[in-house]
């Protein structure tokens, strides 16, 4: 089980796998006041650097499941390099209908919703390992300005503009869900500079080191247009963000509510 070989080789050298920086990821476990001994799961978990940061910084124990190989075993090897193994496990594993034996505080999926179908999808699989009190965590793309054509919603490599909602919308939808929305770390353009421009030189230096790779025409034709596109697609249509959500509580009454 493994992710497309074209995604290890473009962020192998990427420690988070979305537009959030080191500052971001911290910011958000600040944000989410969280506690030593806070139980996190992260569906999709990458190379691991949210749980392996969180347990060094904060004292949160948890577990990552991603089915990338290479990112499993970079997750692995950053616990071990802060001093956390003994805090945190990476599963090698398709995160699709994965529900914790034992119930989790925080319950992520940051960057990964097409495991469950889409946000609604995440959300639901989510909240079967959720304690009560607990809190989702849901990173999605949004628009940050709604694109006029479809030919340029399908250059932020989207299919569609309907692919997305715009920011207010996405936080309705969520109330909609049932859910209230208790924080939020938005990815900046330069955030998403830092995730799509730290591919060009890893695809350089891959290039450089395997000429002869059977996928060494399509790496050289990212490089070629990656730079451009994003310029002109992503870095300014594109909107991205880790929602902090808990199941909205009925007016005056401690019982919670159904979707709305």
């Amino acid at each position: 089980m493994d992710i497309p070989r074209i995604f290890n080789i473009t962020e192998s050298a990427h420690r988070i796998h979305n537009p959030m920086t080191p500052e971001k990821l911290a910011t958000l476990g600040a944000a989410l006041r969280l506690e030593p001994k806070t139980r996190v799961l992260d569906l999709g978990s990458g190379s691991g650097e949210m749980l392996c940061t969180w347990a060094r910084d904060y004292g949160i124990v948890g577990t990552g499941i991603d089915m990338s190989q290479l990112f499993s075993e970079q997750a692995e090897r950053r616990a071990e390099e802060l001093g956390v193994a003994h805090q945190v496990r990476f599963v090698h594993g398709d995160a699709t209908g994965y529900v914790s034996d034992e119930k989790v505080n925080v319950a992520a999926c940051v960057g990964a919703t097409w495991i469950a179908g889409g946000v609604a999808g995440a959300i639901e699989l989510l909240a079967r390992s959720l304690r009560t009190g607990g809190i989702i965590l849901i990173g999605e793309p949004y628009w940050r300005q709604l694109p006029p054509t479809e030919n340029i919603a399908k250059g932020c490599l989207t299919n569609a503009i309907s692919d997305f909602l715009v920011l207010p919308e996405l936080l309705a939808s969520f109330g909609h869900l049932g859910y209230d929305v208790v924080e939020m770390v938005l990815a900046d353009q330069s955030d998403w500079d830092r995730y799509e421009a730290a591919k060009w030189l890893t695809m350089r230096r891959w290039l450089e080191a395997n000429p002869d790779d059977e996928l060494a025409h399509e790496v050289q034709s990212r490089l070629v247009s990656e730079p451009e596109r994003h310029a002109a697609y992503t870095r300014e249509y594109l909107g991205w963000g880790v929602f902090a959500l808990m199941p909205r509580l009925c007016p005056r009454s401690t019982s919670l509510c159904g979707a709305a």
